[in-house]
C-alpha cells in the first residue's frame, strides 16, 4: 500500500472513530440530563396544568402508525386519571394536505377527551419547536411531554436546557422492524439536539400570538 493510500484510510478511520464518539456522547449525554424525568408508570408523573403530545403522522402508506396510536392512547389515560387539565397538540401542518394537529384533536375527541380541552398547535414542525412553543405561545413552563420514551427523552432534554420543567409521560414503543429505522434516526435527531442547544442557539421556525390556558 502506498503511503498516500494509508494516509487516506486512517483519516477515515479517525474520521469514523470521531463521529462515532460523538453520536454515543450525545445519546447518553441526552439521556442523563432527561431519563429521572421520563415515566412510563402514570403514577410518578407530577399534576400539571398541560401536557405538549408530539405529533406525527396517524398513517403510513395507507396503514394506521402505532406510534400515533400508543401516543393517542397515553395522552388520553393522562387527561382522563386527571394528572392534566390541557392536552397541547403539537404537530407539522407543512400543508393543507398534512395536519397532525388536527388528527390528534380529532382522535382525542374521538376516544372522549373534551374538544375544549384541546389545544392546536401548528407549528410543531421540530420537537425544539413544540418545546419552546409550549412556554413562548401557550403560557406553560412546567409540562408534561407525551411521546415515546426515546422520543421523550430528547424532548425533556430540550426544554430543560432552557429551563423549562418539563416531564415526559412513556408511550407504548414499537419493537422489532416496525421501530427499527426510527430508533436509529434518534441518534443522529440527537446529536442535532446537542449542537441546537450549545453552538446553534436554535429557535422555533415560527412564533406568533400567545393562547391562553384557563
Amino acid at each position: 500500500m502506498r503511503l498516500r493510500d494509508l494516509f487516506r484510510w486512517k483519516n477515515l478511520v479517525l474520521g469514523f472513530g470521531v463521529g462515532g464518539a460523538l453520536v454515543v456522547g450525545c445519546h447518553y449525554w441526552v439521556e442523563a440530563v432527561a431519563g429521572p424525568f421520563c415515566h412510563g408508570d402514570l403514577a410518578k408523573v407530577p399534576k400539571m396544568k398541560a401536557a405538549v403530545v408530539l405529533g406525527c403522522a396517524p398513517t403510513i402508506q395507507g396503514r394506521p402508525n402505532l406510534f400515533f396510536t400508543k401516543r393517542m392512547e397515553a395522552a388520553v389515560r393522562l387527561h382522563q386519571k386527571g394528572k392534566v387539565d390541557a392536552l397541547i397538540v403539537s404537530g407539522d401542518n407543512g400543508s393543507k394536505e398534512y395536519d397532525e394537529a388536527t388528527a390528534m384533536k380529532e382522535a382525542l375527541v374521538k376516544a372522549g377527551v373534551p374538544a375544549a380541552s384541546v389545544y392546536l398547535d401548528y407549528a410543531g414542525f421540530r420537537t425544539l419547536d413544540s418545546v419552546v412553543r409550549a412556554k413562548e405561545i401557550f403560557g406553560q413552563e412546567a409540562f408534561v411531554v407525551v411521546s415515546q420514551r426515546f422520543h421523550n427523552e430528547r424532548a425533556v432534554f430540550l426544554a430543560r436546557q432552557r429551563g423549562l420543567k418539563a416531564v415526559g409521560y412513556d408511550a407504548g414503543d414499537l419493537r422489532g422492524r416496525g421501530g427499527l429505522m426510527t430508533h436509529l434516526r434518534e441518534y443522529l435527531a440527537r446529536v442535532q439536539a446537542v449542537l441546537d442547544v450549545t453552538l446553534l442557539g436554535t429557535q422555533p421556525r415560527f412564533l406568533g400570538e400567545p393562547v391562553v390556558i384557563p
